[in-house]
Formats: C-alpha cells, structure tokens, sequence
C-alpha cells in the first residue's frame, strides 16, 4: 500500500481546507435553507453580456486568443479604469486573468521567494494566506477592528514590516467587513511605503460596490503608488459574472512580464467566451450595474438595522454586500453560532474565524439574496436569538 502521506507535499498537507466550504456543503445537504452565506450577486448577468457571449459563438470566436487577452477587451479596461478611478495602464501592462483569484495566485508567484514575508490585512477573503503558503512564504496578519470601522491603520503596519516584508495585500471594499478606505486613509499607508521596496497587491473587485456617496479610490491612485502596485479587479461581483470566471490584473511592466509567464505556463489564456461577455460588460452595462448596487442599499440598510435591533451590534458596512455582526453575547464561538444557526433555523452564514483569526466572534452574512429570502433569514435568527435566552 502506498503511504500518501510520503508521497503528497507537506507544504499543501499543512493548510487547511477552506472555512467557508464546510457550511456550504452541510446547507447543501438540507432543504429548506436561506442561504446568507454565498458571496455571489442576487442577478443574473444582464441580458446583454449573456447575448454578447451568445454572438461570439454564433460568429464562431471559440479559439484561444492571446494569452493576455483579446486586444479590445484591454483597451476597454483600460478606459474604464481611466472613466472610473483615474488611473492608466498600457496593453503590456495589463493580463486578462480567470477571474481575480487567478490575478492574486500570480502576482504573489511572481514575486514570493520561500521566506518572504507578506503582510495580509484581516478578516480577509479566506484564499490570501493559504496562496502565499503555497509560494513558501509566511503570510503576517494585520488586524483590522470594528471601533476602527475595520480599516487598517499605518501604525499597524509599519509595527509589522521586518527586512524580509516583500508585499502587502489589502482589499477594500472589503469581504467580509464592507469597510472602505477612503482617500486620506490611502495616502497614509503610502506614507508608510514610501522609501521601501514592498509591493502592494490591491484586490479591488467590490470597487464599484459602494454606498452613502462614497466614491471609490483606487491605491494605485495615489501620488507614487502605481510602480509598486498590482492592481486586480475582475467582472463577477460589478456585473454579476461570478460563472464566467472572467477578472484581471494590472502593474508595471516588469512586474506584468513575470506575472505573464505564470499564467501562460499555468492557464494560456481565459475563455475567449467570456472575453467576449467582459467586453460588452464594460461598453453598455454601467447602468446594469448601477441598478444592481442600488437593491443592495436597499437590502444593508434592512439587515443591518434589523441585525442591531436584535442586539447583533451591526458596523454599518459602506461597501461590498457583507454585514459582519458581532455575535459574542450569545456566549458562542463563531463556527457553534453557524451550525446552531443552520440546524435549528436553517439559515446558513459563515464563522468570521474563516476569514482570520481575528474573525471570532463574528459572523459573515451576505445582503446579496433577495430582499424577501433576507427578510425570513432575520426572522428565523429572531427567534434562535430568543431560544437561546430561554
């Protein structure tokens, strides 16, 4: 008999299977759940990316195209950064990627060595640790806090940057908080990196998901910062193309040639299908999803208020479709309130402790499901709340 445990790599033995999957897979085994859990918009793609997808198979564009991607949906990118966000990048600059994981996974290959060390601000998207993990290197967490609305200060950083800091990675809007950094909280971090040789990988996919008249900054904005970024986005959450897998990364040239052999060595190049979609995304579906983030301003203001009028203390998240309520006065750990929850109540959230360390205590719930399915999740959280103090 083979013994596997000789044969598979140590490195991918000792990490840990995501946080997030054990729910999803327990809720899918039930009927009945209302699911809070699924970081995916409550629409369909709009009519016309799916009729864009639809065309450029009946003209029969189902070939590879260039591993960084089709010309003119590059072209698009780059005016819609330049429209949005006021910042400019170059075809040579720029790799169409499957979806923005794929933008993260080679960004940090491309630079990571083993024992490098990455700075990650937490509660963070469940894949950073585990990706930087892979390359050797040593993920560091900074913490983010809810007195602080969750944004990462420069102090903490500059407490944790060591001589083998190679990168920080920060996401905001972010998943699982919904904060948001604003302008002045940017440059300050900047002021931080001014005069080091850290890069900043900034996963900027919840961009257009912001709320209260708050504008979105890019970090690649600010004044010096674009030779030491890496800027990703990608199409799933703006307009609803979490299936098409579609998203991409942008930096300096040197960086994007090495990022460049990585993905051409790993994926060759997107689906030429989803290119297509992307493309039309950009030219004709501003108010697509326009309308889309409206409903979810709708839904946060409905959950939050209904989660903090349960004694659930709600931040107010001003971007992305998250609410992280704090869940400690139940007297119960963030994964015992999950499953509690889904097997009495059947309503399925995530344990903050998936997303860091940092998140226990608290819950990840998702605004993104209809208005009427989050109006029964509260309900059924109601009365767990109320069971529990009985």
């Amino acid at each position: 008999m083979l013994d596997y445990n000789k044969i598979l790599s140590k490195n991918v033995m000792s990490i840990k299977p995501s946080g997030i999957r054990r729910f999803f897979d327990l809720a899918e085994e039930m009927d009945g759940v209302v699911s809070l859990g699924l970081g995916e918009p409550g629409f369909v793609t709009p009519d016309k990316i799916r009729a864009a997808a639809i065309a450029s198979l009946d003209e029969g564009k189902t070939y590879y195209s260039a591993n960084t991607g089709i010309a003119p949906l590059k072209h698009e990118i780059s005016k819609y950064l330049k429209r949005k966000y006021n910042i400019s990048y170059e075809n040579n600059e720029m790799i169409v990627t499957i979806g923005a994981s794929e933008a993260i996974d080679i960004a940090f290959r491309a630079l990571l060595e083993p024992g490098d060390e990455v700075l990650v601000v937490e509660p963070c998207f469940v894949s950073y640790a585990p990706t930087i993990q892979l390359c050797g290197a040593v993920p560091v967490s900074i913490v983010t806090r809810a007195e602080d609305a969750f944004r990462v200060t420069p102090e903490e950083i500059k407490s944790k940057i060591t001589p083998k800091t190679k990168a920080l990675i920060i996401s905001f809007p972010s998943n699982p908080t919904g904060a948001i950094m604003k302008r002045e909280h940017l440059e300050a971090i900047a002021d931080v990196l001014r005069g080091t040789d850290i890069i900043v990988i900034t996963d900027e996919i919840y961009a257009e998901l912001t709320y209260g008249g708050n504008k979105h900054v890019s970090f690649a904005e600010i004044d010096g910062m674009r030779e030491r970024t890496i800027f990703v986005s990608g199409f799933s959450k703006a307009f609803a193309m979490t299936g098409w897998r579609i998203g991409y990364a942008c930096a300096p040239v040197p960086i994007a040639k090495q990022m460049m052999k990585v993905h051409q060595y790993a994926v060759m190049c997107p689906s030429s299908i989803s290119q297509y979609a992307a493309l039309e995304a950009l030219k004709s579906c501003d108010e697509d999803s326009q309308k889309m983030v409206a409903e979810y301003d709708i839904r946060r203001q409905y959950i939050v208020g209904e989660l903090n009028r349960m004694g659930l203390t709600c931040f107010n998240p001003e971007g992305a479709f998250y609410v992280f309520p704090d869940i400690r006065s139940t007297g119960l750990t963030s994964e015992e309130f999950c499953e509690k929850l889904l097997m009495s109540k059947k309503v399925s959230v995530v344990p903050g402790v998936a997303f860091g360390e940092c998140g226990e205590g608290f819950v990840r719930m998702s605004y993104s499901n209809k208005l009427e399915n989050i109006k029964e999740a509260m309900k059924r959280i109601d009365e767990f709340l109320h069971e529990l103090k009985a």
